[in-house]
């Protein structure tokens, strides 16, 4: 009798063990809020010390205990996981287990120079590394995914892998044009009508501009390509266009040079490089802020003054560069 009572305490003590065992499994876990918590590549006691530091878990014991009784169910993996408000330790075995890594996202937005790109690289979270500056007009513009511990290299790799493959797709079905004899000239022109407007309409009509005065042997005299002489690369001035900028001595001045400037003065997005592969069929020349956001066109000269006078009327702190700029001979 005594053998069978000591049995039976004995196997009620298991069972409520057990059933604690249970309960602990299952209950609220101590995180106080839900976050991201990047786990490390190591032994299963590393993995529950860094779950610990970051109140993921309660106890690195009972963690340990639970990893070994559900490892059946599969390995642990190291990444950055997204672990609700007070996972349960059921909970965090089963994100450990099965959940896809947290994912980031970097925007590089239309029209950025090099130097632009490199300090959002430089800036972006949960990278590791530096990315060397890239070459201008080599990335294409658009949003980018990737996990914690992407080397910033390997995403400005993707960013210009994209961008090659777009430009020859673009390349390969534009409307053939004498004055863009390669991928690169289209790109520059490209670049350039990204920086003359942000309205995705007008940008075949600047491109189709900019495509006449090449082949009228007209200079460009496009404003952005002197921002970027007068920065040195950097894409913005600190003041309004002077006429000294206008004189500056560069390759990348269209109004001291002809043709298309030696290089893009940013990277381009897919609107203004298809706008560059099949601009309007228009024959304006000229074309001038309109002070709405906008540009007005014109045919000929006389037209053009006309619109800059107007523009002037409006008091545009660049009104004095105007009957110069954009565009007049």
């Amino acid at each position: 009798m005594r053998l069978a009572g000591l049995a039976l305490t004995l196997g009620l003590l298991a069972g409520l063990a057990g059933l604690y065992a249970v309960h602990r499994y299952r209950a609220a876990g101590p995180l106080p809020a839900a976050r991201a918590i990047v786990v490390p590549h190591g032994t299963v006691a590393e993995v529950a010390q860094a779950l610990r530091r970051d109140d993921a878990i309660a106890s690195v014991t009972a963690f340990r205990l639970a990893e070994a009784a559900t490892r059946a169910q599969g390995a642990l993996h190291a990444a950055e996981l997204a672990f609700p408000a007070h996972a349960s330790l059921a909970l965090v075995l089963h994100i450990l287990r099965t959940a896809p890594p947290v994912r980031h996202f970097l925007t590089i937005p239309e029209g950025l120079t090099a130097r632009e790109i490199a300090a959002l690289l430089e800036a972006a979270p949960a990278m590791t590394g530096t990315a060397p500056l890239p070459k201008e007009g080599a990335v294409l513009p658009q949003t980018y995914e990737y996990v914690w511990g992407t080397p910033r290299a390997a995403l400005l790799a993707r960013a210009e892998a994209a961008m090659r493959r777009t430009l020859a797709k673009v390349w390969a079905g534009r409307a053939p044009d004498p004055e863009l004899p390669d991928p690169r000239a289209l790109l520059i022109l490209a670049s350039i009508v990204e920086r003359e407007t942000a309205l995705p309409a007008e940008r075949p009509r600047i491109a189709a501009v900019f495509l006449n005065r090449l082949r009228l042997g007209m200079r460009l005299q496009s404003d952005p390509t002197v921002i970027y002489a007068a920065s040195d690369g950097a894409g913005k001035l600190d003041h309004p266009i002077t006429h000294a900028d206008l004189r500056i001595d560069s390759p990348y001045n269209t109004y001291r040079n002809a043709g298309l400037p030696p290089g893009p003065i940013c990277a381009p997005g897919l609107a203004s490089l298809q706008a560059a592969a099949h601009p309007d069929a228009s024959a304006d020349l000229y074309f001038v802020a309109n002070g709405s956001g906008g540009h007005a066109f014109a045919r000929t000269l006389a037209q053009h003054l006309r619109n800059v006078a107007r523009w002037r009327a409006l008091g545009s702190p660049d009104a004095a560069a105007a009957a110069t700029s954009g565009h007049a001979p």
